[in-house]
């Protein structure tokens, strides 16, 4: 059974802590725990039964007292973290804004498991530079704007599918293609890989280099219409 109340927390934490040497108080200042250990700065804990928000800004809060600022959370029984996230997310999250994650796993004829998922530390901001460019080039290599941000479960228009589209177009205006005829239409460099991959099934290999459209590809033009209509299915090479 999941933990009724935070307070449930505090016990098995405190045990945790005292074992490293700390001497440990509750409810200090509207802190749920704080832990000090010699001349060191002291240790905040702040207590939820659930990963939430309010705990996040909780524990933010209270990074003005100290940097060694740690939130604790109930692992449940499957040892999933909430709100369908991994604790690797969690970790992540915890780590850019400066704090702790402690989590606390409670068995039915064990004593409860208490597990450091990560210490406070001071963030620095990194960024990749090879998915900053893969960002950039998504942007730029789409036409328009066919998404509406916020969307789940649906067919999204990214520029791999809007090339497939374009060739696929093609195909159906002008019959069976070459690849050189198709990567002359498109402007895309990528036709060949797009062909043989054939990701959607949307083409049917007729010769060697030579492809036609599938009855997946023709209700492929019908579903992403508003796509078709801005693209061009140029004029046959040759």
């Amino acid at each position: 059974m999941p933990i009724q109340h935070e307070t449930e927390l505090y016990a098995p934490v405190k045990a945790y802590f005292e074992k490293m040497g700390y001497e440990v108080r509750g409810e200090v200042r509207n802190c749920d725990l704080v832990a000090i250990r010699g001349e060191e700065d002291p240790v905040i804990v702040e207590l939820k039964k659930i990963f939430n928000i309010p705990l996040l800004v909780q524990g933010l809060d209270r990074l003005r007292t100290t940097d060694r600022v740690y939130v604790a959370v109930e692992m449940n029984a499957k040892g999933r973290a909430p709100h369908g996230l991994g604790w690797s997310d969690l970790v992540r999250l915890c780590r850019r804004l400066g704090l702790g994650l402690i989590t606390v796993r409670f068995y039915k004829s064990k004593k409860p498991h208490v597990e450091v998922q990560c210490d406070p530390e001071t963030y620095v901001p990194r960024k990749t530079a090879r998915r900053t460019a893969g960002l950039v080039a998504e942007f730029r290599q789409r036409s328009a704007d066919y998404n509406v941000g916020g969307s789940t479960k649906v067919k999204l228009v990214t520029a791999y599918r809007e090339k497939a589209l374009h060739c696929a177009y093609a195909m159906h205006t002008h019959g069976p293609m070459t690849t050189k005829q198709l990567r002359e239409i498109t402007g895309s460099s990528k036709i060949t890989e797009i062909l043989q991959k054939n990701f959607y099934g949307w083409y049917r290999r007729v010769n060697r280099g030579t492809y036609e459209l599938t009855p997946a590809g023709r209700e492929a033009l019908r579903l992403f219409d508003s796509v078709i209509q801005g693209l061009d299915a140029g004029t046959l090479p040759g």
